[in-house]
C-alpha cells in the first residue's frame, strides 16, 4: 500500500473540473508568467473553426485560416523537424514561391518570420492559408526577381509531418556538418538582408552541430569512435567560418566584447585567419583600443599586404594612433607644470627678479655715495 502524505492529500482533494480547458488551466498560480491575452498564447489555445480568420499578433500583420483540418492535438514544438508543401502568391495572383516536401526545423528561421510563427499554430495534416504582412515577410528588400519591394503574400500551407529532433550526438559528421551548414548559409541570408539578430541566431544554432561532441558533453560519444582526423579538421574549418561570419553580425549589432570572444575563438585555432585578425582589430578600433587595434591590423597586412580594406583601416589608427600621441604628450606637459601656455611665466619672471635687482643695487651705490660726501663735509665741519 502507498503510503499517504499530506501532499498526497491536498492533490486528492483538488478535483479536475470537467470541461477545463487550458485556457482555465493557464490562469492557475502555477502558471502565473503565462498571459491568455497575449496575441499568441490566445490564437494557441482558443479552437478556431475552419474559413475563420485568425490575428495572430493582433495587428492584421500576420493572418491564418484553416482550409482543411488536421489531426487535433499534433501541433509542432520549437525545435521540432517540420516536412512542409508551400505555395506563395501575391495580392493579383502571381505565384512567387512553390516548395514540395521542404523540410525545416521550425523555430530557427529557416523560412520568413510570418511562416515560422503560423506554422507553429497548425496541426499534422492541415492545410492552412496564410495572409503575411512584408514587415513578417520580405520587407522593403523584397526578394528578386520574383517578390517586388513590401509585398504582401498570401501562402497555402499543409503541414504533411512533425517529429522531434535527433539528439545531436547521435548524428555522424557528415549529418551535423550539412545541419550545420545549412543553418550557416540562412544566417549569411538574413545578414544579407541586414537581419544581424537573426543571422545570430542561425550561426549559434549551426555552431551547436558543427561542435565535436566531446566540447558539448566531456566526453567522446560512440557515434564519434572512427571519425578520422580529416573529417575532424572538415568540421573544425566549417566551425571557424561559422564563428567569423558570427563576429561580423554581433558587430553590427554593437555586442562588441561577444565579437571578440567569437574571433578568439578562431585565432585559438588558426592564428593567421587573416578575416579574424581584420575583424579583431576593427573591434577594438570600435571599443577604442587604437593601438592594439593597428598592431593586430599589422599582422593581417603581413599576411595580406594587397588588401586594400586592411590598408585603409591601417591609415585610419596611424592617424588616430598619432593624435592619441599628441594627446597624453599635452597631458604630461600638463601634470609637469611645463605646458607651453605656462612658458612665458619663468621668462617674465626672471626679468621681474632681474629689474628689482638692479633696481636695488641703483639704491645702494647712490645712498653709499650720499654717505661718503656726508661724513667728509662733517669732518671739516668739526675739525
Amino acid at each position: 500500500m502507498a503510503i499517504e502524505t499530506s501532499e498526497n492529500k491536498e492533490m486528492e482533494e483538488e478535483p479536475v473540473q470537467p470541461g477545463a480547458s487550458q485556457a482555465d488551466f493557464i490562469k492557475q498560480d502555477l502558471n502565473f508568467d503565462i498571459d491568455p491575452e497575449e496575441p499568441l498564447t490566445k490564437a494557441a489555445l482558443n479552437e478556431h473553426p475552419p474559413e475563420e480568420w485568425i490575428d495572430i499578433l493582433g495587428n492584421g500583420q500576420l493572418k491564418k485560416k484553416v482550409i482543411k483540418q488536421g489531426k487535433n492535438g499534433t501541433r509542432p514544438n520549437r525545435s521540432d523537424i517540420c516536412i512542409l508543401d508551400i505555395i506563395g502568391k501575391l495580392q493579383d495572383g502571381t505565384k512567387v514561391e512553390e516548395y514540395k516536401n521542404l523540410k525545416i526545423q521550425l523555430g530557427d528561421v529557416e523560412v520568413i518570420q510570418g511562416l515560422d510563427l503560423a506554422i507553429a499554430l497548425m496541426d499534422v495534416e492541415e492545410i492552412a492559408e496564410i495572409v503575411v504582412d512584408p514587415r513578417f515577410a520580405y520587407g522593403s528588400l523584397g526578394d528578386e526577381p520574383n517578390i517586388p519591394a513590401s509585398s504582401t503574400i498570401t501562402y497555402t500551407v499543409e503541414l504533411k509531418s512533425s517529429e522531434m529532433e535527433e539528439e545531436i550526438e547521435t548524428l555522424t559528421v557528415s549529418q551535423r556538418k550539412e545541419i550545420g551548414n545549412k543553418k550557416r548559409e540562412r544566417g549569411n541570408w538574413w545578414f544579407t538582408r541586414n537581419e544581424p539578430t537573426l543571422a545570430i541566431q542561425c550561426y549559434r544554432r549551426a555552431l551547436e552541430y558543427l561542435m565535436p561532441s566531446e566540447s558539448r558533453s566531456g566526453h567522446q560519444n560512440e557515434v564519434e569512435d572512427n571519425i578520422t582526423d580529416a573529417e575532424l579538421q572538415s568540421l573544425l574549418e566549417d566551425r571557424m567560418k561559422v564563428y567569423n561570419n558570427l563576429a561580423a553580425a554581433q558587430m553590427k549589432t554593437q555586442a562588441y566584447d561577444a565579437a571578440l570572444k567569437s574571433v578568439e575563438s578562431v585565432l585559438s585555432c588558426q592564428p593567421q585567419n587573416v578575416k579574424a585578425l581584420f575583424r579583431k582589430g576593427k573591434i577594438l578600433h570600435y571599443k577604442g583600443e587604437h593601438g592594439l587595434a593597428y598592431q593586430t591590423l599589422l599582422q593581417a597586412s603581413k599576411l595580406e599586404p594587397d588588401t586594400k580594406a586592411i590598408q585603409s583601416e591601417l591609415a585610419i589608427l596611424k592617424e588616430k594612433n598619432a593624435k592619441d600621441a599628441q594627446h597624453e604628450k599635452h597631458l604630461y606637459r600638463k601634470m609637469l607644470g611645463t605646458h607651453k601656455s605656462d612658458n612665458t611665466l619663468p621668462k617674465n619672471r626672471n626679468k621681474e627678479i632681474k629689474s628689482k635687482s638692479t633696481s636695488k643695487l641703483t639704491w645702494s651705490l647712490i645712498g653709499g655715495a650720499t654717505a661718503a660726501i656726508l661724513g667728509v663735509v662733517l669732518y671739516r665741519f668739526v675739525s
